[in-house]
């Protein structure tokens, strides 16, 4: 019989709620206790629905949790966990998917004995092409740390981090990086208006541009972005004729200060 894990789900937003659908979908042996204003209290299968910590039900499920996933906003980060701490068992794995919320912070919140992993996953995690990144504390057991690593495998590619440090250059790149991505499609979109093609062309021609060398670069794991982009470029061709904009425009200086600047907001969330 295939033992299932007690997961409570602390806060249903968007990332939350995109996390515990991908693992409904991939049918991962859990009960699910969520925990959100929003939500009306029910039952649907294995998963139950309450909107007050108060709930008798639901603090019992907290008690029997084996996963405890914080997934609400920083700012109500300290309320919520003194809320929860007299019902969480010091053997509950805290899993938080917050931004900017330390390790040292959450044992803050808990204890240095209770076991906690900070992560951060990225939006494509929704439908399974995600990237999670993850760092544990000292109280972590191997056991926990192999069951968190295939609940997150679920969603896409999963990294376990050797320093906290690296949580928020990781945050930058991946947790952010969707977001830019989007950008240069919505300004390439604009420059196809710009260059005459109708607004709905250049939309699905910008979106459907993007999509295809993704699909490249995953089909190809082993060669270089820098190949790829050479394939396309012709000497003294059009191709050349943009990237030479692009790159005379310091680009890449433009992306390392994105980069930098996402890095140090995270450290003053």
């Amino acid at each position: 019989m295939v033992n299932r894990h007690n997961i409570v789900l602390i806060g249903y937003g968007k990332m939350g709620s995109a996390l515990h659908q991908g693992w409904l979908k991939a049918d991962f042996p859990a009960t699910y206790s969520i925990i959100s204003p929003s939500q009306l209290p029910r039952s649907e299968g294995s998963c139950h629905y309450y909107n007050d910590v108060q709930d008798s039900a639901f603090q019992e499920a907290l008690k029997n949790a084996d996963i405890v996933m914080m997934a609400v906003k920083p700012q109500k980060m300290r309320e919520v966990c003194a809320q929860i701490k007299p019902y969480v068992s010091v053997s509950s794995l805290i899993l938080s998917i917050a931004a900017g919320q330390t390790l040292q912070t959450f044992e803050g919140y808990f204890s240095a004995q209770q076991p906690i992993i900070r992560s951060m996953p990225n939006t494509p995690s929704a439908i399974g092409k995600g990237v999670t990144g993850y760092v544990c504390n000292d109280a972590c057991s191997d056991t926990q740390k192999q069951l968190v690593h295939d609940l997150l495998n679920i969603s896409g590619a999963v990294y376990e981090l050797n320093s906290e440090d690296l949580i928020d250059p990781l945050s930058a790149i991946s947790g952010s990086g969707p977001a830019y991505l989007f950008y240069f499609t919505e300004a390439l979109t604009q420059a196809g208006i710009d260059a005459g093609l109708p607004a709905d062309v250049a939309a699905d021609l910008a979106r459907q541009t993007m999509v295809g060398a993704g699909a490249l670069m995953e089909a190809a794991p082993d060669t270089p972005p820098s190949t790829l982009r050479e394939n396309v470029t012709s000497p003294g061709g059009t191709t050349q004729a943009a990237l030479s904009i692009m790159m005379n425009g310091d680009m890449q200086d433009i992306i390392t200060k994105a980069i930098h600047a996402a890095v140090s907001r995270a450290k003053e969330l």
